[in-house]
This record gives structure tokens, C-alpha cells and sequence, in this order.
């Protein structure tokens, strides 16, 4: 019965949705929220802001734009699934970085916003920068899309100087220019295969040069 009734909505003039929006059939009695790693779903689906009269056939733009509007979500859709479940897809603002603050660390993405992310109930493995720095976070985010191995690899960055910084790799620091890019920063990983093969110790690698990186040996 149910799938003769999906079959005959899917083939329903557009006017029959608004006679049965009345129908208590139709009243939603579950969200289910997907695509979620960082955000919670439970707070997803509260900033819908539905009671339990709202039906299936309400108009969804309205919900898409409630859950847009938090700061850790970057696109979201919401679809139906009949009878009565509202199916909440969410793209997240994936963090880059965290910011200590007076509260404990503060989590950020690549375009400096805040999220609403706890690292003390959402572990989260990220680089450590001491403010919020909108180049360092647009960086960061540059290297996480483009060499995520690289990233996995960073605890810190930080400026060094007027023009400099300096990138905490898990076994050695990096120091490059404020404008590095990540083609520069591609340059790392043969470097140290080189280094590996000839059993080199190195202590640190510096970026600060054109065209080349030195390795300072122990």
C-alpha cells in the first residue's frame, strides 16, 4: 500500500501536495541528519525549529536556510521521505586549526571562522596556531586540500618575524616565508627521501630560499 502511495506522489500534479500537508499522516516524527563528522546531529536537527505539526509538505527552503545559518555548516539540503521523515544532507566547514582561548582551544576553519566544535568531546588532531590568523588558517586549509599527508604531519605554525614562519612537522621544523605556497611546501617530502636514503640526520629545512631547500644536518 505504502508503495503505491510513493509511486502515485512522485507522478502528482504539483497542486496535491498543499491538500495533503492537512493529513496527520504526513506530520514529521523523524529527521535524519547525514554527512555529519564534526557537527552534532542532535543540534542539526533541533535548529530546524519544527514542532510536531509541521508536515512533510511544509516548505524545506525554510529549514535549508536554518541549518546554513550555523557557523559549522557550508551547504545543506533537506529532502522527504515519505511518510513522515525529513532527510538532512550537510556539507561542514571542515576545521584546519586550533586557537587557544581563555576556554581552551578553539577550533577554525580555512576562512577564520569559529566552530561550534569541542576538542575536548570531538578529538580532533590539528595544527596549533596562536591566533586567529587569517592567512595562517587559509594556508593550512591550502595544504590540507591539496597534501593531506603534509598536513597530518603539522602540530604548529606560527610567524616568525616580520616575514617568516616556521612549520612544526612532527619530527622537524620548517622554516619558509610568509608568502610560501604550496608548490614550495611540495618540495619537502622528496627532501627528506633524499636525506633518508643517505641516512641524513636533519635538524631543520629551510624554505627561505628561491628554488632551493637547505637541510641543516645534526
Amino acid at each position: 500500500m505504502l508503495a503505491i502511495l510513493v509511486g502515485t506522489l512522485v507522478v502528482t500534479p504539483w497542486w496535491v501536495p498543499p491538500l495533503l500537508r492537512p493529513l496527520a499522516f504526513f506530520r514529521v516524527r523523524q529527521v535524519d541528519v547525514r554527512g555529519t563528522r564534526y557537527a552534532s546531529p542532535a543540534d542539526i536537527a533541533r535548529s530546524l525549529a519544527i514542532d510536531t505539526l509541521y508536515s512533510l509538505w511544509d516548505d524545506t527552503r525554510v529549514l535549508e536556510t536554518r541549518v546554513k545559518a550555523l557557523p559549522h555548516i557550508r551547504d545543506a539540503s533537506v529532502a522527504r521521505r515519505i511518510p513522515s521523515t525529513l532527510v538532512v544532507t550537510v556539507e561542514e566547514n571542515v576545521p584546519v586549526a586550533l586557537v587557544p582561548s581563555g576556554s581552551g582551544f578553539r577550533a577554525y576553519d580555512e576562512d577564520g571562522r569559529a566552530l561550534a566544535l569541542d576538542p575536548s568531546r570531538t578529538p580532533v588532531d590539528l595544527p596549533i596556531i596562536a591566533k586567529r590568523d587569517t592567512a595562517l588558517l587559509r594556508l593550512l586549509g591550502e595544504v590540507r586540500a591539496s597534501d593531506p599527508s603534509l598536513f597530518a604531519r603539522i602540530s604548529e605554525l606560527r610567524r616568525s618575524g616580520r616575514d617568516e614562519l616556521v612549520m612544526q612537522l612532527v619530527t622537524i621544523p620548517v622554516r619558509a616565508m610568509g608568502d610560501v605556497t604550496v608548490g614550495q611546501l611540495a618540495q619537502i617530502a622528496p627532501v627528506e627521501e633524499d636525506l633518508a636514503k643517505r641516512r641524513a640526520r636533519p635538524v631543520e629545512l629551510d624554505l627561505r630560499f628561491k628554488d632551493q631547500v637547505i637541510a641543516r644536518i645534526q
